[in-house]
């Protein structure tokens, strides 16, 4: 009797554990209010380090810990709302040698002009993601970002309440997650913006996860304008739930080039 009652645990186990991999090591980037002009293009490189991570597979997932991941992302503005970005991913994890092809993903950009006159900037950014299973376990996903802006002088505040969901995988059957993202960056001058970012997993909408499930990350950091067209974000993520990797060291590096046509 306890051993059938063992097997039927398991699987609720590992559907719980599942839950964990929606934390993205590939781009951990709370989305600003940022337009883009025909011709004017922003080229990334997102380097993000797990220090202290998950050690042992989850279903088709590899641990976490000590894994390097290295994303690039080139976004061309198409009209003066709406641009296009494209992102390659890579990873470095102990066991496998050298440099791992992660996958690919398409995000369109569309953003409400501002002389519409509403109280705060809002934009829209839809992410689609075809992924190698040992770093995501839905090789095919879709994700909703909007982005909720709002400046008080020096002082700005992002809010993305992020939506996603697995288009071919096991987290099919999961339906709708919530995974709320949010900014609060003061720019100290005009090249140094301090900031705390903060992202989350809470799990399906239908029915969030139980709060040690739950993945709640906080980075303490900062924006640096090396140049007018540089941007270098840097941040160190410390979780505040035992879900998911618990200590995540991040740089973004933004290089805007290109002349734009008017």
């Amino acid at each position: 009797m306890v051993r059938l009652r063992r097997l039927r645990v398991l699987p609720a186990f590992i559907f719980s554990v599942s839950l964990l991999s929606a934390q993205d090591p590939f781009e951990i980037h709370v989305y600003e209010y940022e337009t883009l002009k025909p011709g004017q293009f922003t080229l990334e490189q997102h380097l993000n380090y797990v220090g202290r991570g998950t050690r042992t597979y989850e279903g088709t997932v590899a641990p976490t810990n000590n894994q390097l991941h290295m994303t690039y992302e080139l976004t061309a503005g198409v009209t003066d709302q709406f641009s296009i970005g494209a992102m390659q991913l890579n990873a470095l994890r102990p066991g496998a040698s050298g440099l791992q092809y992660a996958g690919w993903r398409l995000l369109p950009h569309l953003y409400v002009p501002r002389s519409w006159g509403w109280p705060i900037d809002v934009g829209l950014v839809t992410e689609f993601s075809f992924q190698n299973t040992a770093y995501e376990e839905n090789s095919r996903r879709v994700e909703i970002r909007p982005i909720l802006e709002k400046s008080f002088g020096a002082l700005q505040i992002d809010f993305n309440p992020v939506f996603e969901r697995a288009l071919h995988g096991p987290g099919t059957r999961r339906g709708w997650n919530f995974e709320p993202a949010a900014r609060i960056g003061y720019e100290a001058t005009k090249r140094f913006t301090p900031s705390l970012e903060y992202y989350s997993a809470l799990g399906p909408l239908r029915r969030f996860s139980p709060a040690d499930e739950q993945i709640h990350l906080f980075y303490p950091g900062a924006d640096i304008h090396v140049t007018e067209h540089v941007l270098w974000s840097l941040g160190v993520g410390v979780a505040a739930t035992p879900a998911g990797s618990q200590l995540i060291y991040k740089s973004r590096i933004e290089i805007e080039f290109g002349k734009a046509r008017h």
